[in-house]
């Protein structure tokens, strides 16, 4: 564009792929989607130290669970013409939902409230959600690595297992399964699976599932886990929140999940206040903020939507990818 034979400056908002509404915006576009759940469902998919509301619900993810099934429909309305277009009469494949973020940020509570909400959609009654925890590799075989220290790190998980069971599902297969995690014994469940059966949204929720493919050989083909994704979620925060929402869920652990005499983490059941903060900030001072800054933040950009959290934990905007 010229002014007065000179090339004007684009507006810096049309260089960004995303389009942002404030927390006021979004709201608005809740007074056509119904609102489906109640107080004691918010208690049940509430995460530790996660103070999601009812309100929170309706204001945010009401409209969010819509535009994600609008999508879906989308999708399946392009599967369709395609299939018709080819003479084929193959069956629409799940929708794939990637939601990241760093420890503590809440993406979990994210990933539950969604598919409560999706599952009450007519185009999308049988919704799975499937955490990538499921598929860090063993301890002992952490401890046989080195990786202990670095676990949540992209080299902590069995990324091709992982990319495996998407492709599957993705591809339509009858049945697939997936590891178990526990967070209180801190490793895999030997002998223990979650089966996924042919559903119509799948939610992987992870710290890493928008990473970029890893380039193993010159020449040879990489897939990203994201390739599989019709669409991903990225919740995002300032690290300094995140870092005192991660100690306060620590404070608040020692009297649930550490206090369990099964618990990888029982010895810090008995640390006093200031001993759990000084070990709940030298764990994310040497593992989980290297590893936001280098592997999971620059993944945001990645994403189709972002949501953008305050203090409080609240969503103050919403960023979407323009199509």
């Amino acid at each position: 564009m010229r002014q007065n034979g000179a090339v004007a400056p684009i507006d810096a908002s049309l260089r960004t792929p995303f389009v942002t509404l404030t927390r006021e915006e979004w709201a608005a576009l809740a007074d056509a989607t119904p609102l489906p759940l109640t107080e004691d469902d918010i208690r049940r998919v509430r995460g530790v130290a996660d103070p999601i509301s009812l309100e929170e619900v309706d204001t945010v993810y009401r409209p969010l669970s819509r535009l994600l099934d609008l999508y879906s429909q989308a999708t399946g309305g392009l599967h369709r013409a395609t299939s018709e277009f080819l003479g084929e009469r193959a069956g629409r494949t799940p929708f794939v939902i990637g939601v990241a973020g760093s420890v503590a940020v809440g993406k979990s509570t994210t990933a539950r409230v969604l598919r409560e909400l999706m599952a009450r959609w007519p185009d999308s009654p049988h919704v799975e959600l499937v955490t990538t925890d499921g598929f860090l590799l063993p301890n002992a075989e952490l401890e046989k690595r080195g990786l202990m220290s670095r676990k949540g790190f992209p080299e902590s998980y069995d990324r091709r297992a992982l990319r495996r069971f998407v492709a599957d599902v993705k591809s339509g297969l009858p049945e697939v399964t997936a590891p178990v995690y526990s967070h209180v014994t801190y490793d895999i469940v030997p002998d223990e699976r979650v089966v996924v059966r042919k559903p119509d949204v799948l939610i992987v929720e992870g710290l890493n599932v928008l990473a970029p493919p890893v380039l193993r050989e010159p020449g040879s083909p990489a897939f990203a886990l994201s390739d599989y994704f019709d669409a991903s979620i990225y919740v995002d925060a300032k690290p300094d929140d995140v870092r005192r929402w991660y100690v306060d869920r620590f404070l608040t652990l020692r009297g649930t999940a550490f206090s369990r005499p099964d618990s990888y983490f029982r010895n810090y059941a008995n640390l006093t206040d200031d001993e759990a903060v000084e070990r709940a900030s030298y764990i994310w001072d040497t593992i989980n903020a290297p590893n936001l800054a280098r592997n999971i933040a620059p993944t945001r950009a990645r994403a189709t939507i972002i949501l953008d959290k305050g203090p409080d934990h609240s969503i103050q905007s919403v960023r979407l990818r323009k199509i």
